[in-house]
């Protein structure tokens, strides 16, 4: 009996590091401990999460870096693990504060920097990630809009591919006062999943904020946002039609109203069915000579007309602000 307490006081890494203990007494006893081989069972979880950029069995998805790391413990999400490499250790103080807080029970594990090299999705890795699963986000809590906010400001992603694009309207549309997103697919394009590592990497954490639906069905979504009273708008890229609904400016919608705006394919952007189907269709006027915007330099300007007008909603009589 004696004996079996020391061996197991001894290698703490081994008999408590196992994916799926979350208890405070799972982390490991002794911080010097590395995990060492290529085949640990944590290091296998890391590696499908970040270079695999695949959620874990247990639902949880692997953010990577610094600023990543600390946003994803400051989002209030579930935290199965963080691990730091050699070169990674110099991050710990900045993050100490949160890791170390008493609702934050998961273990902190350590590897050698070769080992962290070969799990991680980029090419100049920080040497600090983490295992993260993502809020899980009923219809109700997308199209809730917080008491900050005059009504629901929501972005649907239709057949984005593009992953940095994913994230970069999800970065954008949260800076600008967006309270919810979605992602669907759109015709045959789906779109990016916005938790894979290069999406979350390119919203800077917003992904983790944000009240986010996704891979529902867009008809499904769009008949509920109707019953729900949301105006959808698309952004268009398609001429009008004779009959069809004429194109509207940004500045021409109000956006202090529950507005749902629909962004579609990079290349052929949302099919004229989804148009047709949305209560209006929007195209920010441009120079001749340019045909459109990426989807994400799009979204910014769109996102940024609906934050003028609802900052000068909430404060009548003063300039307009964006923060």
């Amino acid at each position: 009996m004696e004996l079996a307490r020391i061996v197991e006081n001894l290698l703490p890494s081994t008999v408590m590091a196992t994916p799926g203990k979350t208890a405070r007494d799972a982390r490991p006893a002794n911080d010097a401990a590395r995990l060492t081989s290529r085949d640990n069972r944590w290091l296998k979880e890391f590696r499908m999460a970040l270079r695999g950029g695949l959620p874990t069995e247990g639902g949880f998805v692997g953010v990577e870096g610094a600023r990543l790391v600390e946003e994803a413990l400051r989002s209030g999400c579930r935290i199965q693990a963080v691990l730091f490499s050699e070169f990674g250790e110099r991050h710990h103080q900045r993050l100490s504060s949160l890791i170390d807080r008493p609702e934050m029970a998961f273990p902190v594990l350590r590897t050698t920097d070769r080992l962290f090299e070969g799990l991680a999705d980029t090419e100049r890795p920080q040497g600090v990630a983490a295992l993260v699963h993502p809020r899980e986000n009923s219809f109700d809590d997308f199209v809730r809009a917080p008491l900050f906010a005059c009504a629901p400001l929501l972005v649907v992603l239709a057949g984005v591919q593009d992953p940095g694009n994913v994230g970069t309207i999800l970065r954008t549309a949260a800076a600008f006062g967006a309270t919810g997103a979605a992602t669907a697919a759109s015709g045959i394009s789906g779109t990016a999943n916005p938790f894979s590592p290069k999406a979350l990497r390119a919203s800077a954490g917003a992904a983790l904020h944000l009240p986010i639906l996704a891979g529902m069905s867009l008809s499904i979504l769009l008949a509920q946002l109707k019953v729900a009273g949301v105006r959808t708008l698309a952004a268009s890229v398609h001429e009008p039609r004779e009959g069809d609904q004429p194109l509207l400016a940004p500045w021409q919608v109000d956006w202090c109203q529950p507005v749902a705006l629909l962004v579609g394919n990079e290349g052929s952007g949302l099919t004229e069915e989804v148009e047709r189907s949305a209560d209006a269709r929007i195209r920010i006027p441009m120079a001749s000579g340019i045909e459109s915007l990426n989807a994400a330099a799009a979204a910014a300007v769109v996102f940024y007309e609906a934050a003028r007008q609802r900052n000068a909603a909430a404060a009548p009589g003063l300039p307009a602000k964006i923060t």
